[in-house]
């Protein structure tokens, strides 16, 4: 199997799952959070949505800086309901998709750098780099299924049943 289907095969089993746990969030939680150190659940749940558009730029793209000197042009859009985020999740799926389609794993295989201010943070060949993306996604999404527990949200299934959804029993 070539690396760059095996990535994709894997991408598409989180998009799905990110999507069971989309569905789930409530209206109007967007600056909720459960402790005053916590992520606010709107910037979690958005991340959940969009993280796939990282895996498309470290295949298009050689490097990022995540903090360039005089500050950063990335924006994050407030993305308020379910359906907005499906909405966001969608295209940044397709847009994974289409990055996936249009490479090699020669190209995988190359140095892909995360910078900060300029300097190299990390560098990594480009398919670690996305292993490493995918594990945070996945990451992101358990810190997100406990928020919507604590909110009294339902928790969906994902890897395995959980106390809402028996669907692996």
């Amino acid at each position: 199997m070539k690396l760059k289907d095996f990535l994709s095969a894997e991408i598409d089993r989180e998009v799905e799952r990110s999507r069971r746990a989309l569905e789930q969030v409530p209206a109007d939680k967007y600056d909720w959070k459960p402790h005053e150190k916590s992520m606010m659940f709107g910037y979690l749940v958005n991340m959940v949505a969009t993280i796939p558009t990282w895996i498309a730029m470290q295949i298009n793209q050689d490097e990022l800086d995540v903090a360039p000197v005089g500050g950063s042009n990335m924006e994050q859009k407030r993305l308020n309901t379910s359906k907005e985020l499906l909405e966001a999740l969608n295209k940044a799926a397709a847009g994974v998709r289409s990055a996936f389609e249009k490479t090699a794993d020669e190209h995988l295989q190359t140095n892909w750098r995360l910078l900060a201010r300029g300097q190299v943070v990390m560098e990594a060949p480009r398919y670690e780099m996305i292993q490493d993306t995918i594990n945070h996604w996945a990451h992101h999404r358990g810190q997100m299924t406990v928020y919507l527990r604590l909110m009294g949200a339902k928790v969906p299934a994902l890897y395995g049943p959980s106390a809402d959804d028996n669907q692996f029993r």
